[in-house]
């Protein structure tokens, strides 16, 4: 089973959130989703400055198997990129929820978390997509 923290929000595309104090989201790809696409080789995010729409791709991450493009979970300007990941893919794969965040960003509209699932939901669509 993947780990699911349950002080995160996740997306239906395999992305989780996490609300910061100062109001930034910090983001990355899940556990089930580093499982999925195997051992990391490449990272490549958007610019820090940037801003995005909801569901824009922001990133992509590749593996040994496949290449799998990261979506923005919500609406906003992109303030930091991990350059630890994109120097060290693997940090995904080892770390997902912790060192392996892929970038910190200031949302447009924090009403629009309100559309994110919670670790049950999250853990509820897993179970129906394994079957």
């Amino acid at each position: 089973m993947s780990n699911v923290p349950v002080d995160l929000k996740y997306t239906h595309s395999d992305e989780w959130i996490r609300v910061n104090n100062d109001g930034t989201i910090l983001m990355g790809i899940t556990d089930y989703a580093q499982n999925a696409l195997g051992d990391m080789v490449f990272v490549e995010m958007q610019e820090a400055g940037q801003t995005l729409e909801v569901d824009q791709e922001c990133g992509v991450v590749e593996s040994v198997k496949a290449a799998s493009e990261v979506n923005m979970p919500v609406s906003g300007e992109i303030i930091e990129v991990n350059a630890a990941v994109e120097a060290s893919p693997e940090v995904i794969n080892t770390d997902p929820y912790g060192d392996g965040w892929l970038m910190k960003m200031k949302p447009v509209d924090t009403g629009s978390l309100d559309g994110l699932m919670d670790s049950v939901a999250y853990e509820a669509k897993l179970a129906a997509s394994d079957h």
